[in-house]
């Protein structure tokens, strides 16, 4: 055999390496090729989710601006409304401040007649009670009504043989209600029945 013989490859080898390698390529795109996938997919999640991070900012942002907006036309709407009810309670008391005006004038007179003056601010009393009674506010004059003390406040107790014990015997401060609410309880002296007698 010739040295030209010895060193040149045969064309049966040289097919087996070329096959070879093409198979080695196609083994090594085979093994890449999952991890370029997965690669490929865990970016795509990442997009989505980051998407997603921003969407539900951008709705969070939103929510918390709508409820800033609600809670300051809540409380204007509140303020405005009470405005409103304040105001329509000093209309109807108006008439009250003019006429109370009028008997104070009335009594710097020389000659004021003070029956007069009496009867004038028993009336002007009687028409702030209806004006504020219009608006839900109610008396209380528990004067001779059982003890309450849900409705009363009992500032003292004393002995009375025409009023039954724990019942209201004297208003020594009317109370006020306002639409069924207590805003101030009577202030009242109450009866411990007939003072007992010495033995």
């Amino acid at each position: 055999m010739s040295d030209s013989e010895k060193h040149e490859p045969s064309s049966e080898t040289a097919e087996a390496t070329t096959e070879n390698a093409t198979n080695g390529g196609r083994d090594s795109a085979r093994t890449q090729s999952p991890d370029s996938a997965a690669g490929q997919g865990i970016e795509a999640q990442l997009q989505s989710a980051k998407a997603e991070a921003a969407a539900n900012y951008d709705k969070f942002m939103r929510s918390v601006a709508d409820l800033e907006n609600f809670r300051r036309r809540t409380v204007r709407e509140k303020d405005e409304l009470r405005t409103v009810a304040t105001g329509r309670v000093l209309e109807d008391i108006f008439p009250v401040l003019d006429n109370l005006a009028l008997a104070v004038q009335a009594a710097k007179q020389p000659n004021a007649d003070v029956k007069s003056l009496v009867g004038g601010v028993e009336m002007v009393l009687g028409q702030l009670k209806s004006a504020l009674s219009g608006h839900g506010l109610k008396e209380i004059n528990p004067a001779g009504q059982a003890f309450d003390p849900h409705q009363h406040e009992a500032i003292s107790h004393e002995p009375s043989d025409k009023v039954k014990e724990e019942y209201v015997l004297t208003v020594v401060r009317t109370g006020y209600s306002l639409n069924g609410r207590l805003l101030r309880p009577a202030a009242v002296v109450v009866s411990s029945g007939p003072a007992k007698k010495a033995p």
